[in-house]
């Protein structure tokens, strides 16, 4: 399927590695310019140089900054051209009793994940509007409905995330901007893999087990019983940063197995 978005200009926050990583390869196999970002350097010139090997014919570009660093969100801005899709991935999470969390527990999480999308949104936007085009796009995570006992401040901004997405579509009114949140489920990122093969050593079990365990005894809402892979999700974020997607705005999408049940 040809999306339409070739020569498109598309900003992916947290995106050395994981879905973000997965997402800018979908984008520029369809013809995108796709500017990559990771607070690691090191790590996001490897990521960058395995983009431009397998796409040797895209225009592939990096912009090292950490959003939990107000002046270096100041600077990834300033680096930035005119952006067509803009998907606010970056993440941070932390495992922990809510009786143990401590002020910035709540505020990293809430600075990285929402207010990241904030300051990206608000500068990025009004050039969308005026050229009456452009998608955002909000990464959010099943954790928004699910709300797991040791992940609340994660949960918090990510559920955050819905309500802001909503208000900015109501920015978009009649024009060709479109703003949506993607939902992720339990999705085998590296991250996700490395947990479970320690897992997996730990409880001297196979790999299938420890996954086939964690969908009896943890995510047992799950309608698919198992991990969705990195490019399931990528393409469902690939799609809705396209003209094809246009009738869809100010909507939540959902790619989590059915996990968080209910009908909306």
């Amino acid at each position: 399927m040809d999306l339409k978005i070739k020569n498109k200009v598309a900003f992916i926050s947290g995106s050395s590695s994981g879905i973000g990583y997965a997402t800018a390869k979908v984008l520029l196999n369809e013809g995108a310019k796709v500017y990559i970002n990771g607070k690691n350097k090191k790590k996001l010139d490897d990521s960058t140089e395995k983009l431009k090997k397998l796409f040797p014919k895209s225009e592939i570009f990096s912009v090292c900054g950490d959003f939990l660093q107000e002046n270096q969100v100041d600077e990834i801005i300033k680096k930035l051209p005119d952006i067509d899709i803009l998907i606010n991935n970056v993440g941070i999470y932390k495992s922990q009793s809510f009786f143990e969390t401590k002020f910035n527990d709540w505020m990293d999480p809430f600075t990285v994940n929402f207010m990241s999308g904030v300051k990206l949104s608000k500068n990025i936007l009004p050039a969308m509007l005026s050229k009456n085009w452009g998608r955002i796009i909000f990464i959010s995570s099943e954790c928004a409905y699910l709300v797991p006992e040791d992940m609340i401040p994660y949960s918090v901004t990510k559920a955050s995330m819905h309500a802001l997405s909503k208000g900015l579509a109501n920015l978009t009114k009649g024009t060709g901007v479109t703003v949506n949140v993607i939902v992720p489920g339990s999705t085998l990122s590296e991250g996700a893999e490395e947990f479970l093969t320690s897992l997996s050593k730990k409880d001297k079990i196979s790999l299938e087990e420890v996954k086939k365990r964690f969908f009896k005894n943890v995510r047992t809402s799950s309608l698919i019983n198992r991990f969705a892979n990195m490019e399931e999700v990528a393409t469902t974020i690939a799609y809705f940063s396209s003209p094809l997607s246009s009738a869809t705005n100010g909507s939540i999408i959902k790619v989590e197995g059915g996990s968080t049940s209910g009908l909306s």
